[in-house]
């Protein structure tokens, strides 16, 4: 690439902007879920006639509930958001959906204390699910496309803010057990976490527009053959006129690979630039076309995924090195685990990007993964009935949690990744949203198929 001499380049702060945009979209809802105990405790009552827990009994089928009223906003309104995003001003879906979530989960930390009887507070709840995860699902699939503009390696980074999200609620469930904190106080921590983080990512996102590497992608997009960018005003008053192409020979290069244009060969390529014809947005049934194998590919990465972890694997009972610690064991093998392995397999896409997007070995090791569901499903899963423990010990568990984590985050975000790739500049935020309709896609179909695998065991 070749750079204007006198360029401010802040593309490491855009970096963590993008990172803390990723963390932000998940972190509040897995805090939610982590709290799953505090909201049964309260729906299935404190106690029963004998004084004794009712851990077993729940007459209002919250967990199934939860996830079925999780789901359905989520693929109706990423569906939606594929179609609308033109319609809606960016800030308006973005920044309105952070301070709905803000609000919701005020409210959510506020009932903690409050007294009320289970049928209403079952129904606040749920309703309280439905809207956090239509702002989740509107935020989610226009960040998407927000940094869909940008250049592929911050695909990979808004991903892996994501994996992190999930590395922290974990921790704060480990902690939580091993401290043995009281439900209520650890539910008031499980909200108002959301709320400081939430606070946090429109800070991020605010800041985002007014960073000059940012600005000049959001405004125009990147160019496959020439990204021309104007800078802020120098403190001479002069504009400063970055263009970037791709060099076809080697003369001129810098020892690091760049090379500086004067002023005058950055303004004819700016000029040239500006006299080419702008051209109209694709449309999304166009969109859909360029990028329908990594959509299907990021669907079946998700549904498989979601058909053992959480439902199933949660059930694991430790046979081996955690014998008579259960308290740490799910927390830490199943929910630590896996959130710092997809982590380490989206970071790895920043490193290696194998295989290639027109390669048919990328789809086959998607669909390849489908190996980890009756391996998991054959572990120390209770209770069974039907199929028998082959992987006893906790060792096994552990390598094959590793794994599908691993797989799950590195094709998943290969996978975002080379969507945005397939397409022109001026349809990457389609494809993003495109792509984000088709990832809810894959974890409702897969918290569908966890009913079914959960009666088979």
């Amino acid at each position: 690439m070749r750079h204007c001499k006198g360029t401010s380049n802040n593309s490491g702060l855009v970096a963590a902007i993008v990172f803390l945009l990723g963390m932000g979209t998940l972190l509040p809802w897995n805090f939610f879920i982590t709290a799953m105990n505090y909201f049964t405790r309260r729906l299935n009552g404190k106690s029963s006639t004998n004084g004794t827990e009712q851990k077993d009994l729940d007459p209002y089928m919250f967990n199934n509930l939860s996830v079925l009223l999780a789901q359905l906003p989520l693929l109706l309104f990423t569906f939606l958001n594929s179609f609308m995003y033109q319609h809606i001003a960016e800030k308006v879906r973005i920044a309105g959906s952070m301070v709905f979530i803000l609000l919701l989960f005020i409210l959510t930390a506020s009932l903690v204390k409050v007294e009320m009887t289970q049928d209403h507070f079952f129904s606040i709840t749920m309703t309280t699910i439905w809207f956090i995860n239509m702002f989740g699902a509107v935020l989610q699939s226009s960040l998407f496309g927000l940094v869909g503009k940008l250049p592929p390696r911050y695909n990979s980074l808004f991903m892996s803010g994501q994996a992190v999200a999930g590395i922290f609620s974990g921790i704060a469930m480990l902690l939580s057990n091993i401290l043995e904190t009281d439900i209520e106080s650890s539910a008031l921590g499980y909200f108002i976490t959301p709320c400081v983080a939430t606070l946090l990512t429109l800070c991020c996102y605010l800041i985002l527009p007014h960073l000059g590497f940012a600005r000049l992608y959001l405004e125009s997009g990147p160019t496959d053959e020439a990204d021309t960018r104007k800078e802020p005003l120098t403190n001479k008053g002069e504009s400063v006129t970055l263009v970037k192409v791709k060099l076809n020979d080697e003369s001129g290069l810098e020892a690091n690979g760049k090379a500086v244009f004067t002023d005058s060969e950055s303004c004819n390529k700016l000029d040239v630039h500006k006299q080419e014809p702008t051209e109209e947005k694709s449309t999304v049934p166009q969109v859909f076309q360029k990028i329908w194998v990594m959509a299907s590919c990021v669907t079946c990465v998700f549904a498989i995924t979601l058909s053992v972890f959480p439902a199933i694997t949660v059930n694991t009972e430790p046979k081996g090195f955690f014998k008579g610690k259960e308290k740490i064991f799910v927390p830490l093998c199943s929910f630590i685990v896996f959130n710092v392995m997809d982590w380490i397999g989206r970071s790895l896409t920043s490193r290696i990007q194998w295989p290639s997007k027109q390669s048919w070995l990328f789809p086959l090791f998607v669909l390849l993964r489908v190996v980890f569901i009756p391996a998991l499903m054959l572990c120390n899963v209770q209770p069974r009935i039907y199929l028998p423990v082959l992987f006893n010990h906790d060792m096994a568990y552990l390598v094959f949690m590793s794994l599908f984590a691993m797989t799950s985050g590195y094709f998943a975000c290969l996978s975002m990744s080379y969507a945005t790739q397939l397409v022109k500049p001026k349809d990457a935020e389609t494809a993003g949203a495109l792509m984000t309709f088709f990832l809810a896609l894959g974890l409702s179909l897969g918290a569908a198929v966890s009913f079914v695998l959960k009666k088979i065991i």
